[in-house]
This record gives structure tokens, sequence and C-alpha cells, in this order.
């Protein structure tokens, strides 16, 4: 991982982009993993990977998210400008126009119902543009839209860890149901990564999605994954009938969401709030996979 500080920003912009040298910059709170986010003056935010595996992101936001902007009801991402590599920092960056909205919890949402039928709306939305030049699932958005079975492996791997706190062949059930099938129509476009930490909330509603960085063309099943890892029983089932999947492609998302509720479970100390959260997805699939 790169070590990005304010400071080093702040000489990129002085650096580049001099004009914006005398605003004020900030890092946001909740900054994220694959990138961190800096606050720039009071309309901008400066976006930068933090390692070399999610640079490509950069070119793709910069290309696809303008012509993706007009086509979808809430806010995205808006480009303003490309930064360069240095020797400082050597991958590129971005500057894009910043979007009003806190974070999403179960708190600041006045309907989860609601939010569960803007949340699928704007996903149907996403998957109605033009994917035929779009960009392929593969290593460049690590699979999101492909084929999960790259990680089976891995998945099977931490079942068998996880043998004594959790019934293996139960998940190992659920696991093998998710790669029964395959994406068999025309590739659809996808987020990526729809979680919590890219969804903005504004007057208790769904306002903008953000962090288009593993976005793709393919299976849109893992664009699901919030069905499980943040709504309710009665929810969950508004957001999955509103996608108007088959039963394949939720059995496929129930599946992204397993292996990553598991790497994340096993993967991070215990005690800690992504174990936690991890575990409690865990216990949410298995739950919903048993009234099946």
């Amino acid at each position: 991982m790169i070590e990005i500080t304010t400071e080093l920003v702040r000489r990129l912009i002085h650096s580049q982009f001099p004009q914006w040298r005398d605003l004020a910059l900030r890092p946001v709170e909740k900054s994220g993993h694959d990138n961190r986010t800096y606050r720039l003056g009071s309309e901008m935010t400066v976006r930068l990977p933090s390692h070399e595996r999610y640079a490509s992101a950069v070119e793709k936001e910069l290309t696809w998210l303008p012509n993706f902007k007009p086509l979808l009801s809430l806010a995205i991402p808006a480009p303003v400008a490309k930064g360069t590599a240095t020797d400082e920092y050597p991958l590129p960056w971005s500057v894009n126009r910043w979007i009003e909205g806190d974070t999403v919890t179960r708190s600041n949402i006045r309907d989860q119902n609601k939010f569960a039928e803007d949340l699928a709306g704007f996903l149907k939305e996403l998957e109605a543009i033009d994917a035929s030049r779009g960009v392929p699932a593969g290593p460049q958005n690590f699979h999101r839209g492909g084929n999960l079975a790259v990680y089976d492996n891995d998945t099977r791997s931490i079942i068998e860890t996880l043998s004594g706190q959790y019934d293996r062949r139960l998940l190992t059930e659920i696991w093998e149901l998710s790669l029964a099938t395959r994406y068999q129509s025309a590739p659809l476009w996808l987020h990526g990564d729809v979680a919590v930490g890219n969804l903005l909330v504004k007057d208790g509603q769904l306002c903008g999605v953000i962090d288009f960085g593993t976005m793709g063309v393919g299976d849109p099943s893992s664009d699901l994954v919030m069905a499980w890892n943040f709504f309710d029983d009665v929810s969950r089932k508004i957001f999955l009938t509103c996608m108007n999947f088959d039963e394949d492609t939720v059995n496929r998302a129930r599946g992204w969401a397993l292996w990553k509720a598991l790497i994340t479970f096993a993967c991070n100390e215990k005690g800690s709030e992504a174990s936690n959260w991890g575990k409690q997805v865990i216990d949410v699939i298995i739950g919903d996979y048993k009234k099946i």
C-alpha cells in the first residue's frame, strides 16, 4: 500500500493544478480501502488509488462516468481532471465533483423498504445502459460480473477453517449452489461494489452512488449482495423482487455475499469491526437460506 498523506496530496495539487492551490484540503471521514479521498474546497474531491492494483479504475471512471451521468437518476461522481504519476506518487489520480450526502446507515434512512426500491431502481437504470463496448469482467475489477468460481479454492479453504464454528456442510451446500449455474444472457453494466460505504443518503433517502472503480460488464449477480449485507427479511424480498432476476441469479448473488463475508470474518482480527460484520452477514445468509 502507498502511504498517502495530506501533505503529499497538497504537493500534487500545487504542482499539477496550481489554480486550486489555495483551496482547503482535508481527508474525508470514511476514505475507503482501495482509494484515499480528500475534500478539495467545497465542490471537489481528490481520489488516489492506494495500490497499483486499483490504478486502472482511474481511467475507467474518467472514460465512462460522463456517459453514465445523464442516464442515471441519482448523483454519481463527475470527473473534473486527471492527475498524472510522479516520482513521489507513481499512479494516476483524479479530481471529481463533491456529492452532498452521508454514508448510508440503518439509522439515517427513513424507510428501509423504500430504500430497497430506490437502490433496485438505480441498478436497473445502470443495467439498461448499452454494454456492448463495456469493460469485461476480469482481474481489473476482481472478477465482479465474471465467474465466481475463481474464488472457489479460497472459499472452501476458509469454510474448512470454520468447522466447529459453523456447519461446514451447510456452508458448502450454499456455496456449491452458487456455482451450479453460469450467466447465459447478454452482459450488463454492473457497479461492482454495491456496499454501504458507496451509497449516500440525504434527507433520509438514497441520493447518490460513488466509487465505480470495480465496474464492468457481465453477470449482474454480484451487485445484489446488499440483500444480505444490509436489508432485513422484508426489504430483502422487496429488493430482490424489484431486481426481477431468476432464482439462479439470486443463488449466485448469495454466493458473492457469502464469499465476501467469509474472507472478512476469517481474515481480520477476531472481535474487530470487520470480523464482526463478516460473522453477522454469514448468520444472515444461513438464516435466509434455511427459509428457502
